[in-house]
């Protein structure tokens, strides 16, 4: 089974495998692409709801990451159902691809080149370059805002 993001709609990617989606996926669509959902839906694709436990499984792992910041509502709830349904996650949103990484979901990309490697980004400060684990709304140190950083 495959799970389609938002893009998987767009690009109009096609597959023989059962696919599933989320109903916060139809609502970021607009134009063809929404059309092509619907289609979708009507012709069997299944329409999976997460549990709240699974999606804060992913939101841990995300946080865990570095990547909570930078995923929305949606896409932690179709890391969420990718992780329930055992299925691959189709999809070009890279810190998607990160986070599937860290909780063992396979990821299928579409239009783009995927990760070549799994981050665990730190955090630095803007004001006195101090840098830390977690993210947090601003330093402790001096309270100026906090960048996200490439660890590598």
């Amino acid at each position: 089974m495959q799970v389609l993001d938002s893009s998987a709609f767009i690009h109009e990617y096609h597959t023989a495998d059962e696919i599933a989606s989320i109903p916060m996926v139809r609502e970021e669509l607009e134009g063809e692409a929404s059309y092509r959902y619907d289609a979708d839906e009507g012709s069997g694709m299944h329409v999976h709801i997460p549990a709240a436990g699974t999606v804060e499984k992913i939101q841990r792992a995300a946080r865990e990451t570095g990547d909570d910041d930078t995923l929305s509502e949606t896409d932690v709830r179709l890391l969420a159902a990718a992780f329930e349904l055992d299925a691959t996650l189709v999809t070009d949103d890279y810190a998607m691809q990160n986070v599937a990484n860290r909780v063992d979901v396979s990821v299928k990309i579409i239009a783009r080149e995927g990760i070549s490697e799994t981050r665990e980004w730190t955090f630095q400060c803007q004001g006195c370059g101090r840098e830390f684990e977690e993210n947090r709304d601003r330093c402790p140190i001096c309270g100026t805002e906090l960048a996200r950083k490439n660890p590598a």
